[in-house]
C-alpha cells in the first residue's frame, strides 16, 4: 500500500497549496512565514509549516466587534506522514490570549472502520462524526460544480463518479482520521465559540478533500519534489499578493468622523470648572439680563 500512501500524501500537499492560494486576497488569506524540513525521536523525518492565517471577514459579527482589522491567527503543523499534527493558536489580539485548537491526523488504507487509531484514550462515540465527501452538504459558498463528485470523472485514472455506497466498494482507499481538540477559556463565549470553531473545520475539512480527489488530473503524477515544488511557487505567489493588499489597506488614510459637539454653559461657576477664565463687563456693577444667554462651547473630532 506504500502507493496508495505516496500518491494521498501528494494530493494533500496539493490540495492544500491551492486551496490556499484561492483563499487568499483582498488582504486576507494565508501567509507561510516557515516551510522546512524537521526530525522528530518518535516519527523520524517530516516537515514543519508555520502560517499566519488572516480571517477578519470570515469572522461572525459577534467576534469581529472584539478583534482588529488586522486579526491573525498562527498555525504550526508538523507533518510526519501518515501521521501530521496542526496547533493554531492566537498570537496577534491579546483578546484571545486562551485560544488554542489542536488537530492530529493518521492516514489509513481502510474505508473509516478503525477505532481508536490515535492509540492512547478513545474519543467518545457519540463525538466521532464521518465525513462523507460524496453526500454530506456543504456551505453554498464553497459549491463547485467541477468538484461535485457525483459529476466526476478523472481522465488520468478513469475513476468517478461516486455513487451512494461509495465506501464499501469504492478501490483504492484510504481514510484521513482527525481528532480535533479545541479549548476557548474566556467566560461567556467559551461555548459559542468552540461551536463555531468546531463546525468550521467541519466545513474545511470537508471541502478540503473534496477538492483532493475532484483535482486528482492536476497533481497524479507528480513526484514529491514536484509537488513540493508547486508548493513553493504557489506560497510565494501567496505572500507576495497578501502583504502587498495589507501594506495598501495599511497605507491609505484612515477614515474620521466629520462631525462636532457642542454643550451649553449657563452659570460662572461651572465655567470656572472647566478651566474658562470669566471677566465682569466694564462699566457695570452687574451683569445686564441681556448678556446672561448660555455661553455656547463647540469642538471637532481633532
Amino acid at each position: 500500500m506504500k502507493h496508495i500512501r505516496s500518491q494521498t500524501e501528494i494530493g494533500q500537499l496539493y490540495m492544500i497549496s491551492k486551496h490556499s492560494s484561492e483563499q487568499s486576497g483582498g488582504g486576507e488569506g494565508v501567509e507561510v512565514v516557515r516551510n522546512e524540513p524537521c526530525t522528530d525521536p518518535k516519527h523520524g523525518a517530516g516537515q514543519i509549516t508555520e502560517k499566519r492565517i488572516y480571517l477578519n471577514s470570515k469572522l461572525p459579527t459577534w467576534i469581529r466587534k472584539f478583534v482588529p482589522m488586522a486579526f491573525y491567527i498562527t498555525e504550526t503543523a508538523w507533518n510526519f506522514y501518515p501521521y501530521t499534527i496542526t496547533g493554531q493558536f492566537k498570537h496577534y489580539c491579546s483578546f484571545l490570549p486562551r485560544f488554542h485548537v489542536k488537530i492530529e491526523t493518521s492516514f489509513e488504507n481502510d474505508n473509516g472502520c478503525s477505532e481508536n487509531v490515535v492509540g492512547d484514550d478513545p474519543t467518545p462515540k457519540d463525538s466521532v462524526c464521518f465525513l462523507d465527501i460524496l453526500n454530506d452538504p456543504i456551505p453554498d459558498k464553497h459549491y463547485k460544480k467541477a468538484e461535485d463528485l457525483s459529476n466526476w470523472v478523472s481522465q488520468k485514472t478513469g475513476r468517478g463518479p461516486l455513487v451512494d455506497g461509495w465506501r464499501n466498494t469504492t478501490k483504492p482507499i484510504m481514510c484521513s482520521y482527525k481528532r480535533v481538540t479545541c479549548s476557548f477559556e474566556i467566560y461567556g463565549f467559551q461555548g459559542r465559540t468552540e461551536d463555531f470553531i468546531h463546525r468550521n473545520i467541519r466545513d474545511i475539512l470537508l471541502v478540503g478533500h473534496r477538492q483532493a480527489v475532484a483535482w486528482i488530473d492536476e497533481w497524479h503524477g507528480m513526484t514529491l519534489e514536484q509537488v513540493r515544488e508547486y508548493e513553493r511557487k504557489q506560497q510565494e505567489d501567496t505572500n507576495s499578493k497578501l502583504k502587498s493588499d495589507i501594506t495598501r489597506t495599511d497605507s491609505a488614510p484612515p477614515m474620521r468622523p466629520s462631525f462636532t459637539r457642542s454643550i451649553s454653559v449657563t452659570d460662572e461657576s461651572s465655567l470656572k470648572k472647566m478651566g474658562v477664565k470669566t471677566v465682569d463687563i466694564p462699566g457695570s456693577p452687574s451683569c445686564p439680563s441681556s448678556l446672561k444667554s448660555p455661553v455656547r462651547l463647540n469642538s471637532t473630532p481633532e
